[in-house]
């Protein structure tokens, strides 16, 4: 047991980190989720058990029934192999963390695991910036993918149990988390962290209070770092307002030609990867100067690739998580599901502005909403002794 803990614990807090575990092996990322997986099935051959059925193992074995097809179809495109590959991973370890979290390992502990990872990332971003970079980029390339695991972290923290310094602690946690997102200039990043607090604010899984402080701490950090670097900070902003526009507008021609994929393919998409192989014909050549892109939004590239029933399994997904943490809420009050709930809503904004279907908080975070359902609906079955 204890090593299912320190493996699903590793495997979420090491998540964003995994530009970091690159620069020393290409392949160091993969072994923590690799062995976590491993001992999952050795496991259940030594219980002799299978996960508790759940709908959401219905919908991720279409999802993988979709993808196989899919991928079978496209076979001869330079991408698909490459895309399925990554596909399936998420996939698996949606299905474990769900049954680990649910029966071995507490749900706190694999939130805190992931608040702990991102504060570690929000760190490196933050550092990035002393080293040169105009935008936090620390452990990961692209400082909007900073942005997405650290706006689906911060909502976790109010699952953490805080009294006395503790709940110092847990501010500046937050001032951190919170100054790497803004560190980003990621747009999509702000409106997704925005979402998340006003949810929880209106849910009263969040004080206002705790609120006004963590923005007035990150607030008199900002100060302190604008005067202190007050020509990079300058010519950040000169920089993002110079390439905003841009942005847009690149965006918006893939999200047309995402939904022109979709509009030619609609039962099966164009496959796995598809969107970067065709994005240069769909758009006629919109951007010369980049052939391969991603749709910069994972429901658009998600249709696109697996068609209207991929599209429709995903939008399944997340309303499984959503359902699940509802239904926890509903029977036990936990904080846990109502942190959850806000960090998926944080997460899926993100993705309406990034194509973020290969990072893991958005399949951790249902996982875990299922488990937190169960752990509750096996905490009030009434014992079979009582009178």
């Amino acid at each position: 047991m204890w090593l299912t803990r320190v493996l699903a614990c590793g495997t979420v807090a090491l998540a964003p980190l995994e530009g970091y575990l690159l620069q020393v092996h290409g392949q160091l990322a993969k072994v923590m989720p690799a062995a976590l997986i491993g001992v999952w099935l050795v496991s259940l051959v030594r219980q002799r058990r299978l996960p508790a059925p759940h709908p959401l193992h219905l919908v991720v074995a279409l999802l993988a029934v979709v993808l196989l097809t899919t991928s079978a179809v496209h076979e001869a495109e330079p991408f698909t192999l490459e895309y399925l590959v990554r596909w399936v991973p998420f996939l698996v370890i949606t299905v474990v963390l769900a049954d680990v979290a649910a029966r071995e390992v507490p749900v706190r502990a694999l939130l805190a695991a992931a608040v702990a990872g991102a504060v570690v990332a929000a760190a490196g971003g933050l550092l990035s910036l002393v080293g040169g970079s105009l935008r936090a980029t620390g452990p990961l390339e692209d400082p909007n993918d900073l942005a997405f695991f650290l706006v689906a972290a911060l909502p976790l923290l109010v699952a953490i149990p805080a009294k006395g310094r503790s709940r110092v602690v847990l501010l500046l946690l937050g001032a951190v988390l919170v100054a790497g997102t803004a560190a980003t200039f990621s747009r999509g990043g702000g409106i997704a962290l925005g979402c998340a607090l006003v949810w929880l604010v209106a849910r009263r899984g969040l004080p206002v209070r705790a609120v006004v402080v963590t923005a007035a701490v990150t607030g008199v950090a900002a100060l302190v770092f604008a005067q202190a670097a007050h020509a990079e900070l300058s010519r950040a902003l000169q920089e993002k307002s110079h390439i905003a526009g841009t942005n847009a507008d690149t965006r918006m021609l893939r999200w047309q030609a995402a939904a022109r994929m979709l509009s030619d393919s609609p039962v099966l998409g164009v496959g796995p990867g598809g969107f970067r192989q065709q994005y240069a014909a769909a758009s006629h050549n919109a951007e010369v100067d980049e052939q391969t892109p991603v749709a910069h939004n994972l429901f658009l590239e998600v249709a696109a690739e697996l068609g209207l029933p991929g599209f429709a399994l995903l939008i399944g997904f997340v309303a499984i998580g959503f359902v699940a943490s509802e239904r926890a809420l509903r029977a036990g009050g936990r904080r846990e599901a109502v942190a959850v709930q806000a960090a998926l809503i944080a997460a899926l904004v993100a993705s309406i502005f990034l194509s973020e279907q290969y990072y893991l908080p958005l399949w951790s975070l249902v996982a875990l909403a299922v488990a937190i359902e169960h752990r509750t609906r096996k905490e009030r079955r009434p014992c079979a002794f009582s009178t």
